[in-house]
C-alpha cells in the first residue's frame, strides 16, 4: 500500500492552539482559531504488515539514506525508542499509543522519498507521525476517522518530549485547507472549499530561531496575565487572531487573493507590535522582515507574514498568479539565496495528489489495480412498502437513533459508515427534483438557526457542510431497476472500483469492524480485484425474499469464492443447491447489500 501524507503550513493563527488550550482550567481566555493547510510537499511510503515488528527504512529530504531500524511490537521497546529522540522516536510513539489501545500486529514503512524540508516550520515531524498512525489505520483496518488518526499521532508525538502544538497533524486532511478552533481540549475542524486555485511562495530564511525559547516567552503571558505586554498577548491570541482568521477563511472560500493578502501583512504588523516585546531576541526577526518587504517582489505578491512559531525562520506570500510564482521564487533564490517551495491551493475537483520523482534509471514498479475510493448509494426508490409516510418523506431521509446517540437521517449513517472504511467520494443516486431534500442535509446553518441549535449542534452542522463537499448527487431520470440506477453512476466512476451501498438498509456488525470496512478487506486481499458481495447468514425459511449465494470456501465462514447465485430461490433449490459447511444447519448465504464492483 502506498501513502502519502504532506506537511502543513499555518496560513493564519500561528501559537493559537497552545493559548486556546489554556480554557481547560480558564475559561474566560478566548478561543484560538487558525488555517492551515498541507504543503504540496511531503512523505511518500510504502507499508505492509508485519506479523511482530516495527521495520522503517528513511529516506532524507536529500534523497540520501536515513537509515532504518527494526524493533519488536512491544510496549516498552517502543516507549524506550520514542523518549530516545531523533526522526524514528516519532515512529516509535505512534506505535506505541496504537499498540497500547488496539491488536495489531508490526508494520513495515519503507519512506522511499522525502520531498518535505525538514525543521522549517512545515511539521515533518507530525507528517510521520499522521503516516505512521494512517498505515495502522488501512492495514489493520482500525476504522478510525481522519480526527482519530490525529488523535494517535499527537499523542505519538508527545512521548518523543516534543513541543508540538495541536495545529500540526492537521496535515492529516491533506491539501485542502482547514479552519482548526481551540476550546480547551476540544478541538473542531472545518474544511474550507475553495472556488478558485490561490498562488502561495514558501521560503527558507537560512537564518536562526530557537523555538523552544519562543514558546516559553510566550507562555508566560498565560493562563494569567501579570502585565500590560501579557494582556496585549492574550488579546491578540484570542480577540484580534480571531477576526482575521474568520475574515481569512472567507477571502479563502472566495478565492479572493488580494484579500488574503492584505490579511497577511495585517496579521504580522499585530504579532509583531503585540508578542514581539515579549521575545524581542527572537521576533525582531531581522531577517524575516528584510524578505518580507524586498521591493523586487512587491509587485507579484499581495502580501506576507512568517510561518509557525515566526522568527528568522521560514516566509510565505500569496502572490498573483501562477506565473508570479515562478518569478518570486527566481528573485528570491538569485537575489538572496533563499531556497523555496511552491503552494497551490485549488478546490477539490482541481486538486492533482504529488506525484513521486522517478529517475531515468529507476527500476520500473509494479502497478496495482486502484484501491476502492469511491461509493454508489442508491436512493431513488419510491419506497412503496413504507407508504403513507414515503410519500411525505424520502424513505432514505427517515430519522434514526445512531449508535453516537445523534438523531440522524438514515443515508447519513451509510455516508458515515462508507467515510469511516476509507472512501473519499460519494455518489447518491436520486430522483429528479428531489435533490433539495439531500442538499439541505449538507446546507450550512443559518445565523439565527445557531442560536437556536447551540455550539454542539453547529459544529456538527459544520462537519456535515464539509462533508458534503464530498457528495455528487446524480440524478435517475427513469425508474428502470437497482441496475440502472447503478449503472448512473458509470461516468462519475470514471472506470474506478466502487463500493456499493443500498440507500434504504442499514448495517450493523458484531465484531467492531463495520460492514463496509470488512466487504473493503476482502477486496483488498482477491489478488486478481475481483468484485465483491457481502454476505448475511439467513434462516433458510427466508432465503425466498432475497438473493443467495453458494461456492467453495477461501478462508472457512469469512471469504467464499462464489460459484453460483440465485435470485429469492425457493426452499426446495436452497436446500438442494445452497447450504454450505461452516455455516449452522439451516441457514444460507444471502445479500447484505453491499457490493464492491471491480
Amino acid at each position: 500500500m502506498q501513502l502519502f501524507v504532506p506537511g502543513r503550513i499555518c496560513l493564519f493563527g500561528e501559537h493559537s492552539d497552545w493559548a486556546g488550550g489554556y480554557r481547560r482550567s480558564h475559561p474566560e481566555i478566548d478561543k484560538g482559531y487558525a488555517i492551515i493547510a498541507g504543503t504540496n510537499q511531503g512523505l511518500f511510503a510504502e507499508v505492509r504488515p508485519h506479523p511482530s515488528q516495527l521495520i522503517i527504512r528513511s529516506t532524507l529530504d536529500d534523497g540520501s539514506d536515513g537509515g532504518t531500524l527494526e524493533l519488536p511490537m512491544s510496549q516498552e521497546a517502543l516507549l524506550s525508542t520514542a523518549e530516545a529522540g531523533g526522526f524514528f522516536s516519532y515512529i516509535a510513539g505512534v506505535a506505541h499509543e496504537i499498540v497500547a489501545h488496539f491488536e495489531v500486529g508490526g508494520v513495515v514503512i519503507n519512506n522511499d522519498q522525502t520531498t518535505l524540508p525538514v525543521r522549517k516550520g512545515l511539521s515533518s515531524s507530525a507528517a510521520i507521525c499522521v503516516l505512521t498512525a494512517r498505515a495502522f489505520n488501512r492495514l489493520y483496518h482500525l476504522n478510525l476517522s481522519t480526527r482519530g488518526e490525529m488523535a494517535y499521532a499527537y499523542a505519538g508525538e508527545l512521548l518523543t518530549g516534543s513541543q508540538c502544538g495541536r495545529m500540526d497533524q492537521g496535515c492529516a486532511y491533506g491539501e485542502q485547507p482547514i479552519l482548526m478552533t481551540f476550546d480547551g481540549g476540544r478541538i473542531d475542524v472545518s474544511p474550507l472549499a475553495l472556488s478558485q486555485p490561490l498562488y502561495f511562495v514558501i521560503a527558507d530564511l537560512h537564518a536562526a530561531k530557537d523555538t523552544k525559547r519562543i514558546l516559553q516567552s510566550l507562555n508566560r503571558a498565560f493562563p494569567v496575565a501579570e502585565s500590560s505586554l501579557h494582556h496585549q498577548a492574550q488579546d491578540y491570541l484570542g480577540r484580534v487572531n480571531a477576526r482575521i482568521v474568520r475574515s481569512a477563511a472567507a477571502a479563502l472560500k472566495a478565492g479572493d487573493a488580494a484579500q488574503v493578502g492584505a490579511l497577511m501583512r495585517e496579521a504580522q504588523t499585530h504579532f509583531d507590535a503585540a508578542l514581539q516585546p515579549l521575545c524581542p531576541d527572537q521576533l525582531t526577526a531581522p531577517k524575516l522582515h528584510e524578505v518580507l518587504a524586498y521591493g523586487p517582489i512587491q509587485p507579484y505578491i499581495y502580501g506576507g507574514k512568517g510561518v509557525g512559531s515566526q522568527g528568522d525562520g521560514t516566509v510565505q506570500f500569496i502572490v498573483r498568479d501562477e506565473a508570479a510564482q515562478t518569478q518570486v521564487m527566481s528573485i528570491l533564490e538569485a537575489d538572496l539565496g533563499l531556497t523555496c517551495l511552491r503552494l497551490t491551493l485549488a478546490p477539490a475537483s482541481k486538486r492533482v495528489r504529488p506525484a513521486r520523482t522517478v529517475t531515468a534509471n529507476a527500476p520500473a514498479k509494479t502497478v496495482h489495480p486502484p484501491g476502492v475510493r469511491k461509493a454508489i448509494i442508491p436512493a431513488a426508490g419510491y419506497g412503496t412498502r413504507m407508504f403513507p409516510a414515503s410519500r411525505v418523506m424520502r424513505k432514505e431521509l427517515f430519522p434514526v437513533v445512531s449508535r453516537d446517540g445523534w438523531i440522524k437521517p438514515a443515508i447519513l449513517v451509510l455516508i458515515e459508515e462508507a467515510l469511516a472504511a476509507g472512501i473519499e467520494e460519494i455518489a447518491l443516486i436520486v430522483q429528479p427534483g428531489h435533490e433539495p431534500w439531500f442538499e439541505a442535509l449538507f446546507t450550512p446553518l443559518s445565523t439565527a438557526e445557531q442560536r437556536k441549535y447551540g455550539e454542539e449542534h453547529t459544529a456538527y452542522a459544520r462537519e456535515l457542510t464539509a462533508l458534503g463537499q464530498r457528495v455528487t448527487l446524480i440524478p435517475q431520470v427513469s425508474q428502470e431497476g437497482f441496475g440502472h440506477a447503478v449503472y448512473c453512476a458509470h461516468e462519475w466512476l470514471s472506470g474506478e472500483p466502487g463500493l456499493l451501498m443500498l440507500g434504504d438498509h442499514l448495517f450493523a456488525s458484531s465484531s467492531g469492524r463495520s460492514c463496509a470496512t470488512q466487504v473493503m478487506a476482502a477486496y483488498a486481499s482477491c489478488q486478481s480485484r475481483q468484485s465483491v458481495v457481502g454476505l448475511l447468514p439467513t434462516p433458510i425459511e427466508a432465503s425466498h425474499l432475497y438473493g443467495a449465494a453458494t461456492g467453495a470456501w477461501i478462508e472457512p465462514g469469512r471469504l467464499l469464492q462464489v460459484s453460483r447465485f440465485i435470485e429469492k430461490p425457493t426452499l426446495e433449490e436452497a436446500r438442494q443447491h445452497l447450504q454450505l459447511a461452516e455455516l449452522p444447519p439451516g441457514q444460507v448465504l444471502s445479500f447484505l447489500g453491499q457490493y464492491i464492483l471491480s
